[in-house]
Formats: C-alpha cells, structure tokens, sequence
C-alpha cells in the first residue's frame, strides 16, 4: 500500500524496473546504469513476473532493460494481469 503513495506523488508506476537496491548500486557495470536512468521504478515488472530471486543480478537488469526498450501499455497490462498469479505462486521468490 505505501508503494502505491508513491505512484501518486508520481515518485514511482505500476509498472517498471525495480527500484535499486543501494548494495545493487555498488556492483553495477556501466550498462547496467541504464536500467535506473531510463524509466521510473515500479512496483511490478517484468523481472517480477518472470523470474524474481532465481535470476541471476544479471538476468535480473536484462529484464529491466528489456523492459525499458520494449515498453508499450499492452506490456504493462500483461504484467500487470501475470502480477497476481506469480504472487500466488510464489514462483522464485525466498
């Protein structure tokens, strides 16, 4: 719920790139960088509904990124509806 005072005050969307974690900051390469400068954060995304914790650091920022590049409201409706089953499962996550 908080996340989503977020979306409001326009800090975040629904739907985007994780937002960083500071540790994640310090092991990124330089293209990795584009994965934070290109879109805001969101609360769900294509990392989230595809792979979450068993990706690899890597695997995990060619999401975001391919998120990024391939973006349209047709993506963010699929992830958005994929959201809530993959919670429920709880499909890679600890």
């Amino acid at each position: 719920i908080p996340q989503f005072f977020n979306v409001l005050k326009g800090d975040m969307s629904l739907v985007g790139p994780r937002p960083p974690i500071p540790y994640e900051c310090e092991k990124y390469d330089v293209w990795h960088r584009g994965r934070i400068l290109e879109v805001k954060p969101g609360i769900t995304g294509l990392w989230q509904v595809t792979g979450r914790s068993s990706t690899t650091f890597d695997e995990m920022v060619r999401l975001d990124l391919k998120y990024v590049k391939n973006w349209s409201l047709a993506l963010d409706f699929k992830i958005l509806f994929q959201t809530p089953l993959a919670v429920v499962k709880g499909r890679g996550a600890y």
